[in-house]
C-alpha cells in the first residue's frame, strides 16, 4: 500500500547499502536526535508560557505514549 510516491527511494536504498553497519547507526542516531530536537522546540512553540521544567513534563507524558505496551 503505497500512498504517496518516493521518486527518490532507490537512490535512498542505494545510499544505505554502501553504508557500513557503523555509519548507518551513526545516521539512525543521528536522525533520532534531530527528532528529538524538533519535538522539544515544537513544544516550546505550542507552549511558550510554560517554563522549562513544565516542558520537560510534557515532552516526558508525550514520549510515554510512544511506546508499544502490547509486551
Amino acid at each position: 500500500m503505497n500512498i504517496k510516491e518516493s521518486p527518490n527511494h532507490k537512490q535512498y536504498l542505494a545510499t544505505l547499502k554502501k553504508m557500513s553497519p557503523e555509519q548507518r547507526l551513526l545516521k539512525a542516531l543521528e536522525i533520532s536526535a534531530i527528532t528529538k530536537k524538533l519535538f522539544i522546540n515544537g513544544l516550546h512553540k505550542r507552549f511558550s508560557d510554560k517554563t522549562e521544567a513544565e516542558i520537560k513534563e510534557i515532552y516526558l507524558q508525550r514520549l510515554s505514549k510512544c511506546y508499544n505496551r502490547n509486551y
